[in-house]
């Protein structure tokens, strides 16, 4: 089955894009390629049933399973060693992806406290936007009961766009809710 998302990008998003650019083929058109998400934890090595927690939190969110992160060099300041756990992260393509798009900018994100909207700033040069989630408590899968500790995470969206206008026309015509 098709997400909702998928669907409405293939039948209306593209053909609205395809004009609105004024692209020479379909082809051109932007479009998301993956979505990945970060969750960066410096006391990893120390406390792993918090890590283990946020593996399965992320896990739940996302319906495929995060893969731990280790550091690839040792900093000192942070008491972090070369090869220790720091964090976990998943990469979402697809439907999965499409799905988890859906949610996000639908359910979780009106759900933060105060939101305003997401930053129209925060595109690379490359057309893939960033943005950072203070609590993983937004997302409805999360039993607030079973949560250990409150964490972040950083959500990255990787898109086919040649800059940063592509890129956000894309993610408007997805009705992203960025600020004014």
């Amino acid at each position: 089955m098709v997400s909702r998302l998928r669907e409405e990008y293939s039948k209306k998003i593209q053909k609205r894009l395809f004009e609105r650019l004024k692209c020479t083929s379909i082809m051109q058109v932007p479009r998301i390629e993956k979505i990945v998400l970060n969750v960066g934890m410096g006391d990893g090595h120390a406390n792993v049933n918090a890590l283990n927690a946020a593996v399965d939190e992320l896990t739940t969110i996302t319906g495929q399973r995060a893969v731990k992160t280790v550091a690839k060099k040792a900093i000192s300041n942070f008491k972090i060693r070369e090869g220790y756990e720091v964090g976990c992260r998943v990469t979402l393509r697809k439907d999965r992806m499409y799905e988890f798009l859906d949610r996000l900018i639908n359910i979780s994100l009106p759900r933060v406290r105060d939101f305003k909207g997401l930053s129209p700033k925060s595109f690379d040069d490359f057309g893939n936007y960033n943005f950072s989630i203070k609590e993983q408590i937004i997302f409805p899968e999360i039993d607030f009961d079973k949560v250990e500790k409150i964490h972040g995470m950083n959500i990255t969206i990787v898109t086919t766009a040649k800059n940063k206008e592509e890129a956000k026309a894309l993610l408007e015509e997805f009705k992203m809710p960025f600020r004014e």
